[in-house]
């Protein structure tokens, strides 16, 4: 099942919707994974200014992907994009010896599916 994205506008226009499911999936990982970050970043960079902005970075990386995603500009390449940064973001999470609680683990989780669904998209193309 390819990810075909279509548009209201004709070629033209500059957004555009997936119409796989699995698209929808990998955007609501994303989604899931932005938010934790963003939301957890202000409590993390009280301890840590580094990792504080690391997360900020980080969210912001994911709501770029979703946003570059509903575009035009979208690539088959950048699912490979997208399968490297969920998954640095998973080894970066062990290699800095992150705090395992449900949180993190919801992340993490959010982040797997995230890489197993651009790795599906990127083959299907």
């Amino acid at each position: 099942m390819a990810t075909r994205l279509t548009t209201d506008g004709g070629d033209r226009s500059t957004f555009r919707t997936p119409s796989s499911p699995v698209a929808y999936l990998a955007v609501l990982t994303a989604l899931v994974s932005a938010a934790i970050h963003l939301f957890l970043a202000p409590q993390v960079i009280e301890f840590s200014r580094t990792t504080g902005i690391l997360f900020y970075l980080n969210g912001a990386g994911f709501l770029g992907g979703i946003v570059l995603f509903f575009t035009r500009y979208w690539r088959r390449e950048l699912y490979l994009v997208a399968v490297v940064y969920a998954g640095a973001t998973i080894v970066a999470f062990f290699a800095m010896g992150g705090q395992v609680n449900p949180v993190s683990i919801t992340s993490k989780i959010a982040e797997a599916i995230l890489v197993l669904s651009a790795g599906y998209l990127y083959r299907a193309k």
